[in-house]
């Protein structure tokens, strides 16, 4: 293929291993199933479900894991020629278990490193990364070196490009210290264009809680786009001229780990079209709530069709709005 992406996504990609008895410990479940993971893998997929032409970044393994994940990324719609095949770590495994309706524990298996942290500066397509209409990153691939190098580089490549994209994903297992990642986010800041995060992720980027303080400082440290989530309040979207806040969609929760790469995901296609902010935002909410009612992430990214036909059977009116 010739550059037929209209997104490209890099960091994490893995396997999920989802019990399927839900409401009992790792301990007591018997049987399991093996889906396509990593944040980034999962909204590279939830693009694709939503018409994209997404490429995804990321390294796995030498191993039938590896095989597996890049099988399955080209199975769901996603471009898997840039993804790194590592023969010295092995394709990580993410356990979680099922407690509904909001307890939903992760193990990861990332020992001592993994893949898609060891993808260096020389491993990348910049002209890809250049090219593509939007490139979406995740803070989790700074937490360790080459990795935090390859998106830097990456960065520069794009020159604050619109709709380029941080993903504040902040998960402490993966860091040295909360110190750390903030250091590390607030360097990354002033090369993107939209940030999206729930309030302790703020907190570790800009030092804030608060979801107006939190998207002022994400304004000022040089987004044009600062997505904030409250959860139960709804998630608050603010440019330097607009502030929307959307509640969120009521849903019957059987798993939520997926929810926050399905926002992505519809995040992505709503910057692409040009969609006005509080339908982006009501529409993200949508689709983040379907992927919350089904068991597994990736395979469960809903379809266009399935997001407007969730926001039809759900309308909510947004919260506030204003316009300086």
């Amino acid at each position: 293929m010739e550059n037929a992406h209209d997104v490209v996504v890099m960091g994490r990609s893995g396997v999920d291993v989802y019990p399927l008895q839900t409401g009992v410990g790792l301990e007591d479940v018997e049987t399991f199933g093996k889906f396509l993971g990593g944040s980034a893998a999962n909204v590279a997929v939830a693009a694709a479900r939503l018409g994209h032409s997404p490429a995804l970044v990321t390294g796995v393994g030498e191993d039938p894991f590896g095989r597996f994940v890049r099988r399955a990324l080209r199975d769901l719609g996603v471009d898997d020629r840039f993804v790194v095949v590592d023969p010295d770590h092995p394709t990580p495994v993410t356990f979680c278990e099922v407690f509904p309706p909001d307890d939903f524990p992760l193990y990861f298996y990332r020992r001592p490193t993994a893949p898609d942290l060891q993808v260096r500066p020389e491993d990348l397509d910049l002209d890809a990364v250049r090219g593509a209409d939007l490139f979406w990153a995740t803070v989790t691939g700074l937490s360790e070196e080459p990795s935090r190098s390859a998106h830097h580089a990456a960065w520069a490549a794009r020159g604050r490009r619109r709709h380029t994209v941080l993903d504040l994903d902040y998960r402490p297992v993966f860091w040295a210290s909360r110190e750390e990642a903030s250091a590390q986010v607030r360097a990354a800041l002033p090369h993107v264009t939209v940030a999206v995060g729930n309030r302790e992720e703020c907190e570790v980027a800009v030092g804030e809680t608060d979801p107006d303080r939190a998207a002022d400082a994400l304004l000022d440290a040089g987004v044009e786009l600062a997505v904030v989530k409250q959860g139960p309040r709804g998630v608050l979207g603010k440019t330097r001229t607009e502030r929307v806040v959307v509640p969120p969609t009521p849903v019957d929760v059987v798993n939520g780990l997926g929810a926050g790469d399905a926002f992505g995901g519809s995040l992505v296609h709503g910057l692409l079209t040009g969609r006005p902010l509080e339908q982006l935002l009501h529409a993200a909410n949508a689709a983040g709530a379907l992927v919350a009612s089904r068991l597994e992430c990736s395979t469960a990214m809903p379809t266009a069709d399935e997001v407007a036909a969730h926001v039809a059977a759900h309308p909510v009116p947004r919260l506030e709005e204003t316009r300086a």
